[in-house]
């Protein structure tokens, strides 16, 4: 998935909110600003525009138009204009400084840069329980897509914005009818998924997870985990999006990231 262009890559940063105006105080002046970004305000929370009217008053404020955190980065991904498009939560867990290697590591080459807490990365915050889940889940997505990954459940991505089409989540053309599949929390197994199987260049980038900066996760251990290993099953009977040329997508000029920072070979072959 590769060409060639002069000049830098242009990088939207889209941040799925919902209800999270007080982590955003915290989130938003460590964003580059060189960096498009695109906070996506869940339904009935209206309180970012007028806080981003003084945190960072050129950030693009988009209102998801259904619900569900895919619906959301969906929205998010429309109002992109950027070459590389980067995932990032609002809730502070994310370190707004790391989302430059994440950058690095596309512009190296990658089409799908994808965070990882446990190979050479850290988390103030997963529980025992959950971390013994993922270790689970994430060795079950290994045999079943035939990959390498070291982290499933990690919601920091970066990517080509010609990799969208593999992605394939619901558009957000619908403002009405019950949530489809891919616009719930499932987005972002089904994310992982949808990658390993389109036989794209993946590789890892450590990451350190912080403690969220205020309120609670929404996660529960239990409920979400079933929830990502029913998306597991079935994304593996569901047939692989392959890219095509029409995806193919200009060189970025950018410098190198240590190649001891990111991860290369997670993929022995696409699996389907």
């Amino acid at each position: 998935m590769t060409g060639s262009t002069p000049g830098p890559p242009r990088v939207s940063v889209v941040i799925p909110s919902l209800d999270e105006a007080d982590n955003l105080e915290a989130v938003i002046p460590g964003v580059a600003a060189e960096y498009e970004v695109i906070v996506v305000e869940g339904v009935r929370y209206r309180r970012t525009s007028e806080l981003l009217r003084h945190l960072r008053p050129d950030a693009i404020v988009v209102e998801q138009n259904r619900y569900g955190k895919g619906n959301a980065l969906a929205c998010g991904f429309a109002a992109a204009t950027g070459d590389i498009i980067v995932m990032f939560d609002a809730d502070g867990s994310a370190d707004s400084a790391e989302i430059a290697r994440f950058v690095d590591a596309v512009a190296q080459g990658a089409d799908f840069a994808k965070g990882t807490r446990t190979n050479g990365g850290g988390s103030d915050d997963i529980t025992v329980l959950r971390g013994i889940g993922n270790w689970g889940l994430t060795r079950l997505t290994n045999l079943l897509f035939r990959t390498r990954y070291s982290d499933l459940c990690y919601g920091f991505n970066a990517f080509r914005r010609e990799v969208l089409p593999v992605l394939d989540i619901p558009l957000p053309d619908a403002s009405d009818g019950p949530m489809r599949w891919g616009e719930g929390f499932e987005v972002e197994t089904l994310i992982n998924c949808r990658v390993a199987r389109a036989g794209i260049t993946v590789v890892e980038v450590p990451s350190h997870e912080r403690r969220r900066v205020h309120g609670v996760s929404n996660l529960n251990a239990w409920r979400d985990g079933k929830r990502v290993l029913r998306t597991l099953l079935r994304e593996r009977r569901r047939p692989p999006t392959r890219p095509t040329p029409s995806m193919s997508m200009p060189t970025i000029p950018a410098p190198r990231v240590p190649e001891a920072e990111i991860d290369t070979t997670l993929q022995e072959r696409p699996a389907g």
